[in-house]
């Protein structure tokens, strides 16, 4: 049985990782003192940081422990519930891997409904929605999926520093409407159905996931300054003759705020508005798709164009009901997806909110369920197997942006050590983001000795206060892998709750210095790997 949820809090700067682009120093505040009651010692550079004033009033979690051995090397309330952002991937996404495989993929299908004679299908085409995170927007030449280390999906959350992948978003839209032009159907008498009855939307999940995604169900908007007092330029993707752009963005002085804002409307005109410094790089901006299957469905039908295949019906009509049975049979065109590890690191590097959710329901589904509620018996059944202690764990969602979501810094170490176990070890540590290499740790620590050698899904969580002008950060946390040296790794989890801050800057402060305790972490393990005997 699912854990109740509670109610969700509001994200300011969302359950990112905080996005490893952003650069500062600063974290939380300890009231205990340097060692647990065992007298494992926290390291004097470490202490050191967390003395910080502004910290003084939240509270830090800190557990080493060696992954051979199972000694405790650094500990720091390590069974203090703390709220965790979204670290909480850690656990949904082991439940997936460990239950689809590294090797699955899904399988989007299309069916021809009714008789082709001379190249015109006298019925419908039905695509089934199956889970495909990507719909081959992000495969690259190599099949491997693309990534930035601010992902598109953060654009309004982090402004300014979210930047795109080079691949067409449709390119597996117009793959499936290739195929179908192949199977020798040339014009469609009767309507384009996207069927996506695999799951039904869940409102608890945060991001509210859907069978079928096209772009992540969101249209980007990108924008470039001209000259001062004249409109800046912009693109957008993906077009389709269901949305249109109002853009009236504003080119202003060289250091002046920048500041734009993208919403949609109901008659599916983008408005955009704001100012963009002349000296600004190109600034992306996101509006959601309100209805993916609807948006999918008319993506296709161009699609369809482009590929010589003409469809009598209206493109930007709704979404038909799909047929009372689900389609059986061979289908005309099919897109498969990446392979599974391919999916989770994506959605571990970037912290992908979006496909994090999506997993509870594909394991729902698994489950035979079309509730995604019941992905979270997976997600405990995985817990119990690898021995995280229920009292020590409480999860409501699948990317960690609830207030349900609850762990103490003991209860990631049976799941890291699990994986140590695998084959797939190095498959899934490499999976995390890398300290000053890879994901949403890219940009912290690239002068760090450490660089390359820890391994770890971050996660923060921050919200603001109205009254005051302030901003909360409830959380800021790393868990994952160090590599100490000689093959040797350490598991590891960093946990900070609350610090009041008045900026930005200071908000974004607390993931550089998080960032710099788990290389300090690393160091000592590799200094005292290289003195053993």
């Amino acid at each position: 049985m699912a854990i109740p949820r509670r109610g969700r809090a509001r994200l300011v700067y969302g359950v990112v990782g905080l996005c490893a682009v952003l650069l500062a120093a600063a974290t939380s505040g300890c009231s205990v003192g340097a060692a647990d009651a065992a007298g494992n010692p926290v390291d004097p550079r470490i202490q050191k940081i967390m003395d910080k004033p502004e910290y003084r009033h939240g509270q830090f979690g800190i557990l080493v422990v060696d992954q051979d051995s199972g000694r405790t090397v650094t500990s720091l309330n390590p069974e203090r519930l703390f709220t965790p952002g979204s670290t909480t991937k850690l656990f949904t996404l082991s439940t997936a891997w460990d239950t689809f495989g590294s090797d699955h993929r899904t399988t989007t299908p299309v069916y021809a409904q009714g008789k082709v004679d001379s190249g015109a299908l006298d019925g419908n085409l039905v695509l089934v929605g199956s889970g495909d995170l990507t719909m081959g927007g992000r495969t690259k030449p190599d099949g491997t999926l693309d990534y930035r280390p601010v992902d598109h999906t953060y654009a309004n959350a982090v402004p300014g520093h979210a930047t795109l992948t080079p691949e067409n978003p449709l390119a597996g839209l117009d793959s499936l409407a290739k195929q179908v032009r192949d199977a020798g159907i040339t014009h469609v008498k009767g309507d384009v159905v996207v069927d996506d009855r695999l799951f039904r939307p869940d409102p608890e999940l945060t991001t509210d996931p859907t069978p079928v995604i096209i772009n992540d169900n969101v249209i980007d908007i990108l924008s470039t300054p001209t000259t001062p007092g004249q409109k800046a330029k912009f693109t957008w993707r993906p077009q389709t003759a269901r949305n249109s752009v109002s853009y009236d963005v504003k080119t202003v002085a060289k250091g002046k705020p920048t500041n734009i804002t993208a919403t949609m409307g109901d008659d599916g005109v983008i408005k955009v508005t704001g100012t963009l410094a002349a000296d600004a790089d190109p600034w992306l901006a996101i509006a959601q798709v309100p209805d993916p299957a609807a948006f999918a469905r008319t993506a296709f039908i161009e699609a369809l164009d482009r590929a010589g295949v003409t469809v009598d019906a209206d493109a930007t009509g709704p979404d038909p009901a799909p047929p009372a049975r689900k389609p059986s049979g061979d289908p005309v065109a099919k897109l498969v997806s990446a392979p599974f590890s391919q999916e989770a690191t994506l959605i571990l590097k970037v912290s992908h909110n979006l496909g994090a959710d999506l997993m509870v329901c594909m394991l729902a589904v698994q489950r035979g369920s079309t509730n995604c509620e019941d992905g979270f018996a997976s997600i405990h059944a995985f817990d119990d197997k690898v021995g995280v202690d229920p009292a020590q764990a409480s999860q409501g969602d699948g990317q960690g942006g609830v207030d349900a979501d609850l762990f103490t810094p003991s209860a990631f170490i049976p799941l890291l050590k699990y994986w140590t176990t695998r084959p797939e070890a190095k498959e899934f540590r490499e999976a995390l983001p890398v300290l000053g290499s890879s994901g949403d740790l890219a940009l912290f620590g690239t002068d760090s000795p450490s660089k390359g050698k820890v391994f770890a899904k971050t996660g923060t969580r921050a919200t603001g206060d109205a009254l005051t002008g302030q901003a909360l950060v409830n959380a800021r946390a790393m868990a994952g892998y160090l590599d100490v040296g000689g093959g040797h790794y350490q598991l590891f989890a960093v946990m900070f709750n609350d610090a009041l801050v008045d900026s930005e800057d200071a908000v974004l402060s607390i993931a550089s210095d998080v960032a710099q305790i788990s290389a300090l972490l690393q160091q000592d393990g590799a200094k005292s790997e290289s003195s053993s005997p």
